[in-house]
């Protein structure tokens, strides 16, 4: 259950980071609320799970999936550049949050 907890936390993580680029500083209600939102989930969750998760392998696992999640929403929405060099930066990231959950 923690695992599960913690990636929902880490793509909530994306969730707050997205809303927090468009809340433009703060000034826009709607994703200023949705960050708030998502960043108390997305800590709550975090905190739930590092109940049973080392906190360096939870960490780990939490941000890599918040920068997975994050960097491949900024490429697919956002028209951010979606080079082959980020696109096997983000498969590093991916290998080592895996390795992480497997040799825990």
């Amino acid at each position: 259950m923690a695992w599960l907890v913690l990636v929902i936390s880490g793509v909530l993580e994306t969730v707050w980071a997205i809303a927090l680029d468009r809340s433009s500083g703060f000034t826009r209600p709607g994703p200023t609320a949705v960050f708030g939102a998502a960043l108390l989930l997305s800590m709550a969750g975090l905190g739930y799970a590092l109940r049973t998760i080392p906190v360096g392998t939870g960490y780990a696992v939490w941000v890599g999936i918040g920068a997975i999640g994050t960097a491949l929403t900024g490429m697919i929405a956002l028209n951010e550049p979606a080079s082959l060099p980020r696109i096997l930066c983000l498969l590093l990231v991916l290998t080592g949050v895996i390795g992480l959950k497997y040799f825990h």
